[in-house]
């Protein structure tokens, strides 16, 4: 119960952080991204095992020690199944993400190895991969991720 009121309270300050980040753009904080489409995930799949599983591992489980700062002072890339904090952040967020890197999401100089890919995979090959993603986690993750998703959407309208 206690875990259960945490997590809700993080995931809650996470998407206040992100609402006032993507408030300007609503065109991102509309972002939705579907895991219940088969042919968007068997192209996410495709994608995510040639453009993201050398870092965050073949099977989304991440490098080792994801938690804690490598010698250079950043974050190994952490999983992206349920053991992960990705499914903590809502559509929008994971778009921006992967799309324009972590460094320039998170500002205020933060220093991080994960690219942006925008100039090497489409908006449609960024959601699929998402898309991909998502469709591996429990439903307990996904209700959770979704609601903060659609919080964010609702207050762009």
């Amino acid at each position: 119960m206690l875990l259960a009121a945490a997590v809700t309270l993080l995931v809650a300050a996470i998407s206040s952080v992100t609402l006032l980040s993507e408030r300007g753009q609503p065109d991102l904080a509309s972002t939705t991204i579907n895991p219940g489409n088969p042919e968007q995930v068997a192209l996410g799949r495709r994608i995510y095992s040639e453009q993201c599983a050398q870092c965050h591992g073949v099977n989304l489980e991440g490098q080792p020690n994801w938690r804690s700062r490598g010698p250079d002072g950043r974050l190994p890339a952490p999983p992206h199944d349920a053991s992960g904090h990705t499914w903590h952040h809502p559509d929008a967020m994971l778009f921006r993400i992967t799309r324009d890197g972590t460094s320039a999401v998170v500002g205020g100089g933060y220093e991080s190895d994960m690219p942006g890919f925008g100039g090497v995979l489409s908006d449609t090959e960024i959601r699929a991969v998402l898309a991909f993603i998502k469709s591996t986690w429990p439903d307990r993750e996904r209700g959770l991720q979704e609601r903060q998703s659609r919080i964010l959407r609702e207050a762009a309208q």
